[in-house]
């Protein structure tokens, strides 16, 4: 089966689970509403901020917009974790193997589809929060930097969590990982890129260094991409050890 057959085939069975999922239907809309909220809700705290304390946010709407950016994989990928928790369980995985379509084909879909829906979000979200000024060149190569996160997050929750009680546990608690890029970014020496361990660091690095026009972004860009696929690898063996336990 090719990918448009596997797309056509499970592309409607992804989009009924969602819908008659509570949980899951709201979190699909998260990042749009929270980029509503940054859009609208910033310029006026920046306001109040100023006629309070005098104090300027503008300086930080780069890395608000950077955190957001970050934001819209992680719970996206959190969306198609639970679907594939759900489908372990139900033992729809090990089911696909007497299918045209087989397991390695249905991963290469669940791998491939988080990633193409994670590039048009990321590039919906970032003129939808509209904080800066971002260019259409800039907004793809952030969008394709953050992507392979959202199948990383999907994976490592199917392979971690033993229901969805404990899939929210591990939401909760890998929210941690969007902090690590907010203190890098007030980190002016080598020592951030100590940060470089966490894998949201790379993308928000890479968005910075776009707007400021740092000709060393390109780094940031391969070395993202490439710990992020080492780590896609290490939860594909994750999950794959987790469904046949």
């Amino acid at each position: 089966m090719n990918a448009i057959r596997a797309i056509q085939a499970l592309g409607p069975i992804d989009i009924k689970n969602v819908r008659r999922d509570a949980l899951l239907r709201w979190m699909v809309f998260i990042p749009l509403v929270v980029a509503l909220v940054v859009r609208w809700g910033v310029p006026y705290a920046m306001r109040r901020l100023m006629e309070q304390f005098q104090f300027d946010l503008s300086p930080y709407y780069l890395l608000i917009l950077s955190l957001l950016v970050m934001m819209a994989p992680m719970l996206f990928g959190m969306v198609i974790g639970f679907l594939l928790l759900d489908q372990r369980d139900d033992r729809t995985l090990m089911a696909l193997q007497v299918t045209p379509l087989a397991l390695n084909g249905y991963m290469a879909y669940r791998v491939a589809m988080p990633i193409l829906l994670s590039v048009l979000l990321t590039m919906i979200v970032i003129p939808l929060a509209g904080l800066v000024s971002v260019g259409w060149l800039t907004m793809f190569l952030v969008a394709v930097a953050t992507a392979p996160l959202t199948p990383v997050f999907a994976l490592f929750f199917a392979a971690f969590a033993q229901n969805k009680v404990q899939g929210l546990a591990l939401m909760k608690a890998t929210g941690i990982v969007l902090v690590p890029p907010l203190i890098a970014y007030f980190v002016r020496s080598n020592w951030q890129l100590a940060f470089g361990l966490i894998p949201t660091y790379w993308p928000a690095r890479l968005f910075w260094s776009l707007q400021t026009g740092d000709s060393n972004a390109w780094i940031y860009l391969v070395a993202g991409l490439a710990y992020q696929i080492v780590l896609l690898v290490a939860m594909l063996r994750q999950f794959n050890l987790a469904m046949y336990r």
